[in-house]
């Protein structure tokens, strides 16, 4: 059986760590595999299968810099004569972590950098930062450059492009029967979904930089200020993160108590994804978003920003897309609320993990 290694920050919950516990758990009947963590903490820590070892390689962030070399170089020396080579495939699930690329890199001559985002437009097309992002996980010493969408890969490949070869576009997997089981799970908020309105749901992290969730929060303004659309729809936020009190004074700003309701961070976002509408995302860059095939799998439509990923929607026609301002957002969003959107192609999500396994399969 081959040995496996995958390094992450924490299992916290997260699209990434989604990801990644969807992977692993569907990987471990037929590899042997290692869970490096950064923390080993996180609430998905307890549905990781129990077959899979975890360990732990925490550095130091010692604020001397004396100390915190030394130390790291114990550690980074131990953990070679530990585990140097002695894996098939080891990859950096987190791509943003330094320490996860040296434990991968380091685990197996087959190594694996996996990019959740498209950098390009991370780094405002700046290539120079984002050359230096790449240089210090040390690219050039991997034997695969993974990215979960060929955006994400296109971009990447405009700065980098003599490494063509190394690069591969693999989607992420998902765990279809769980979300369809678990979407039946009761919840005691059900009845916040109100009758007759159109009830849009945004389900992440609340960050600013990347989600631009005050986006929505502006659309849903012009649409109560519209005689047409005011009292016929409703956004629903699973999440948190360090934006969400600015969130909560936009709202109470623009009186909008009645239109948006946080819920906050939800292990189990799912039945409240099926008894909404519409998924909204309103990003300024992405990877290739989870929420965008955990809403195919529940036959739910898309509205999203131009974001990396898109162009796996478009081909299962599943998605409204719109440009980055809140009067596009608004305009999209009321189109939807009169006319609907009739989603045109079934998703099988049984062909779409074959795909990716046959794919995973020949990278191990």
């Amino acid at each position: 059986m081959k040995k496996l290694l995958f390094a992450a920050v924490t299992l916290d919950v997260g699209g990434i760590e989604t990801a990644l516990l969807t992977l692993l758990n569907s990987l471990v009947e037929n590899y042997e595999i290692t869970l490096v963590l950064e923390k080993k903490q996180g609430l998905f820590l307890n549905d990781l299968n129990p077959k899979i070892k975890v360990i732990e390689y925490t550095p130091s962030n010692n604020k001397i810099v004396i100390i915190r070399k030394i130390v790291n170089f114990i550690k980074q020396s131990i953990f070679k004569l530990r585990y140097k080579n002695k894996f098939d495939f080891s990859c950096s699930y987190a791509t943003y972590s330094n320490p996860d690329a040296f434990v991968a890199r380091n685990a197996s001559k087959n190594s694996a950098l996996w990019c959740h985002l498209d950098y390009l437009s991370f780094f405002n097309n700046d290539k120079e930062k984002l050359k230096k992002f790449f240089e210090e996980k040390q690219y050039q010493n991997f034997r695969k450059i993974i990215f979960v969408s060929k955006r994400s890969r296109e971009n990447f490949l405009k700065v980098f492009p003599e490494i063509k070869e190394k690069t591969i576009c693999i989607n992420n997997l998902i765990d279809y029967k769980k979300i369809l089981a678990n979407s039946n799970d009761k919840i005691e908020e059900q009845e916040i979904i109100k009758p007759n309105v159109t009830t849009f749901i945004n389900i992440g992290r609340h960050e600013e930089k990347q989600k631009k969730l005050s986006r929505i929060i502006e659309s849903a303004r012009l649409l109560k200020q519209d005689n047409d659309t005011k009292d016929k729809f409703q956004i629903i936020f699973v999440g948190d993160g360090e934006e969400t009190k600015n969130y909560e004074e936009l709202i109470k700003k623009y009186n909008l108590e009645n239109e948006i309701i946080l819920l906050g961070r939800k292990k189990n976002p799912y039945p409240y994804l099926k008894l909404a509408d519409c998924t909204i995302l309103t990003s300024d860059y992405e990877g290739c978003p989870v929420v965008f095939v955990e809403s195919m799998v529940l036959n739910k439509p898309v509205i999203t920003t131009d974001v990396s990923g898109v162009d796996e929607l478009k081909e299962e026609h599943y998605a409204l897309i719109t440009q980055k301002d809140e009067n596009s957002i608004y305009n999209t969003m009321k189109n939807f609320i009169e006319q609907g959107f009739k989603i045109q192609e079934k998703f099988d999500p049984e062909k779409y993990n074959k795909i990716i396994l046959e794919n995973l399969e020949k990278l191990f």
